[in-house]
């Protein structure tokens, strides 16, 4: 007998959380698991790109001596121009 090769979860959602998930199923002719498979990819891909940027900004941060003090002050001049 072969062994499984997933392993079942049971998962909790609002109704109307449920629903959405079911449109978009039906819309993207995909079953639920498929759609939360897909949706937890993209979660942990997110997760590592920003895992990546923070340490590169500890990197960089290092590098030029900045401050926690200095880099708030960056980003709000970076969010002022924009």
């Amino acid at each position: 007998m072969l062994a499984r090769t997933t392993k079942i979860l049971t998962l909790s959602l609002p109704p109307e959380m449920l629903k959405e998930v079911e449109k978009i199923a039906k819309e993207e002719n995909r079953t639920r698991s498929e759609l939360f498979r897909e949706a937890l990819r993209q979660y942990i891909a997110s997760k590592e790109r920003w895992r990546r940027i923070r340490k590169w900004g500890s990197k960089i941060a290092k590098e030029q001596e900045l401050t926690e003090a200095d880099i708030e002050r960056i980003v709000d001049e970076v969010r002022s121009k924009g």
